[in-house]
């Protein structure tokens, strides 16, 4: 849903405003998206180049702009609105400072709205709400550093990824010190280590409804998880000896250790990315998105941005053509598990030819859709049809293990109004990002990125090969 109406505006503020240039993300490094409180909760953001954006705005790095920038931005208003959601409890992602957002996901944001000329709101939600409040229409996005997971896919889209990190277990020691310590243990051995610990007389303080609050039950079936709705008073549970670990991810665990004692760090426990969340009804906002987020990406900018406000838990480059499309494929199969238990439950078979080649229409189809947007010219039909058989193949072999394994109390959802549409809604991102790989790919290139990124779905070896060979074809 989309809206022409202005920002409001105080006689006190200046309006936002957008240059007539170009205005990158670099232009805004250092500010954090902020503004006047309104009625209804939401916030309206602050010109790009405000000041008093916080301690980060000094820490910025040095950036150039034509000298006419700043008069070109004052003379022309927001054409449209772009109405954000954050939790606002999330450093550092998000911090909701006196009546603003701030952080990452603000000054990502707030070089988006400005290019595209769009007048920024923030309205705050909460973790546990984050799904229900987007498909109610409170806001056209949410942008917290939200992990990918697939019960959010059925709910909306997401764009491609603006960081990675992982689960990190905070421990105190010497009484919780894992058996085998943490440094170097890699995923597998992280996860060893958490299993010994497992046991009743363990505290671990999580945030509640969020991505970690089910990463802590799916990990932790006999410690006492102690869900706390409020983020920010996780870290102060753990701290003031009321639990005796915390859980939280490698872009907090940082900030949470500092100033602490005899403090163990384990993990990562998990491989995860983070992306913006947009409803699904607005596929041309996630274009819109994707497109700004591969330019600078591409720029150096967004790099700039997480070193600025993430750190090195930020992880590298993500918004490249192969390393999303492979985070894409993820997702994808991530999804897989729900279809094999709605098809267990309907009694229907895994194999399903006629969807097949429903599915390979489908995406040959959005492919040239894709292409022909970009004025570019379309794979080959062989290499078309060889990537999205092998995204078939490799789902299919998901599924089956799924239903090799003990049926579980997973909620369920429809294959034709919740599965099928979300994948609908995948396999256009995926179009979107072959129509842009770069030339000369090489399986030597894509293969190590493709084991990391698809190491979660249990793929074979000889299946993940599968797949970066269709992908290597197209870009090769």
């Amino acid at each position: 849903m989309t809206s022409a109406l202005r920002a409001p505006r105080s006689p006190a503020r200046p309006s936002r405003r957008t240059a007539g240039p170009r205005i990158t993300l670099a232009l805004v490094l250092g500010f954090a998206a902020a503004g006047c409180a309104r009625p209804d909760g939401a916030v309206s953001a602050r010109p790009a180049g405000a000041a008093s954006a916080g301690p980060a705005a000094s820490a910025a790095p040095a950036v150039s702009a034509a000298p006419d920038a700043g008069a070109a931005a004052s003379s022309r208003p927001a054409a449209a609105s772009l109405r954000a959601g954050t939790s606002g409890d999330y450093p550092p992602f998000s911090v909701w400072k006196d009546d603003h957002a701030e952080a990452f996901s603000a000054a990502l944001l707030g070089g988006f709205a400005a290019e595209q000329r769009l007048a920024l709101s923030w309205t705050r939600f909460r973790w546990p709400d984050l799904v229900g409040d987007l498909r109610a229409g409170r806001f056209d996005l949410a942008a917290d550093g939200i992990t990918v997971r697939p019960e959010r896919s059925i709910a909306g889209r997401f764009t491609v990824p603006v960081a990675r990190g992982g689960a990190v277990l905070l421990l105190r020691r010497p009484a919780w010190a894992t058996p085998t310590g943490s440094p170097g243990l890699g995923l597998e051995g992280a996860r060893a280590a958490l299993r010994a610990l497992d046991r009743p007389e363990l505290r671990v303080a999580v945030n509640r409804g969020g991505h970690l609050e089910r990463v802590a039950r799916s990990f932790l079936r006999r410690a006492q998880v102690v869900a706390i709705s409020d983020n920010s008073a996780v870290r102060e549970t753990f701290a003031h000896g009321d639990a005796d670990a915390a859980l939280t991810n490698t872009f907090e665990a940082p900030r949470w250790a500092e100033g602490l004692d005899r403090i163990e760090r384990l993990g990562p426990l998990t491989r995860d990315v983070a992306a913006l969340y947009v409803r699904a009804d607005r596929p041309e906002l996630a274009a819109q998105l994707d497109t700004w987020l591969l330019a600078e990406e591409e720029r150096g900018a967004l790099e700039q941005l997480r070193a600025l406000h993430l750190g090195p838990g930020g992880g590298g480059p993500t918004a490249l053509p192969v390393d999303a499309l492979l985070c894409a494929t993820a997702e994808r199969l991530a999804l897989m598990p729900l279809v094999a238990a709605t098809k267990r439950r309907a009694g229907r078979a895994i194999e399903d030819p006629a969807q097949e080649a429903r599915v390979l229409a489908a995406g040959r189809a959005a492919v040239l859709q894709a292409a022909a947007a970009r004025g570019a010219p379309p794979p080959a039909d062989d290499a078309i049809h060889a990537f999205f058989r092998a995204q078939i193949e490799s789902a299919k072999a998901v599924e089956r293990r799924a239903l090799a394994a003990p049926e579980t109390s997973e909620p369920v959802f429809s294959l034709d109004d919740d599965l099928r549409p979300a994948i609908a809604r995948i396999t256009a991102r995926m179009a979107f990002l072959l129509v842009r790989l770069p030339r000369g790919l090489t399986r030597e290139s894509v293969l190590p990125k493709a084991r990391d990124d698809l190491a979660e779905s249990g793929l074979a070896p000889e299946q993940i090969e599968r797949l970066v060979a269709a992908l290597v074809a197209i870009g090769g």
